[in-house]
This record gives C-alpha cells, sequence and structure tokens, in this order.
C-alpha cells in the first residue's frame, strides 16, 4: 500500500492543490512504513492537474489530506485514490496516526479556494 500526503515544510499543507509537494509513504504487510519518497507538485490546482493518475500510477490508494475541495476528491477517487480529510501537522506522525487507526475523516470539504487557506 501506498500513501501521500500534500506536504509543506514536512507538514500536511492547508491546500491540498497548492502543496510544495507529495510525501509519498511505502507500507508493509505489517503496516510498517517501509520507504519514504517525495514528489514534486504540479503547477495548477488538485482537481485541475494531472496529479491523481500520477499518484495512482505509482500506487498510490490513500490521500491524507488537509483542506481540499469537491472536485479534487472526485478526480482522486476516480482514480483510486479514497481521501481522509482533516488532516494537520507532521506528515510522519499523521502517516503513523494513519496506520494505528487513529486518525477519522473530518467530513469538511472546501467550497471555494478563499474558504481554505
Amino acid at each position: 500500500m501506498k500513501l501521500a500526503i500534500p506536504t509543506h515544510a514536512g507538514n500536511v499543507d492547508d491546500h491540498f492543490g497548492h502543496c510544495e509537494y507529495y510525501t509519498i509513504f511505502t507500507i508493509g504487510d505489517n503496516n510498517e512504513i517501509l520507504k519514504i519518497e517525495t514528489l514534486k507538485s504540479p503547477e495548477g490546482c488538485g482537481c485541475k492537474s494531472n496529479i491523481a493518475p500520477i499518484l495512482s500510477s505509482l500506487g498510490v490508494t490513500i490521500m491524507l489530506a488537509g483542506n481540499i475541495g469537491e472536485g479534487a476528491i472526485n478526480v482522486l477517487n476516480l482514480n483510486g485514490i479514497k481521501v481522509i480529510r482533516g488532516c494537520s501537522g507532521d506528515v510522519n506522525k499523521v502517516a503513523t496516526d494513519y496506520l494505528n487507526n487513529s486518525l477519522t475523516d473530518s467530513g469538511l470539504t472546501c467550497h471555494s479556494h478563499e474558504n481554505c487557506h
């Protein structure tokens, strides 16, 4: 399994589509982190960029995001990536919390760019 986190300076970026890069965690059979990589974010908003198919082609199936819009969620879902919203803080801790079943989806979705910064 692979999970991705939109990242800025080692923390979950508050706006998925404008993150600096994605931190990608490769997870082993026993829920241990086997590898951590980064992928530079493409230009443009998350729902309009080509990031979803790129992440999917790398094997990512989970996105741990902070603020994210419905358009981006739809594009990620169409590419086989489940989204958990409302994440914040250090990406390593967020990934570990997910693996320990300590994260829940906030259910909150951005409705405009101005409301999610």
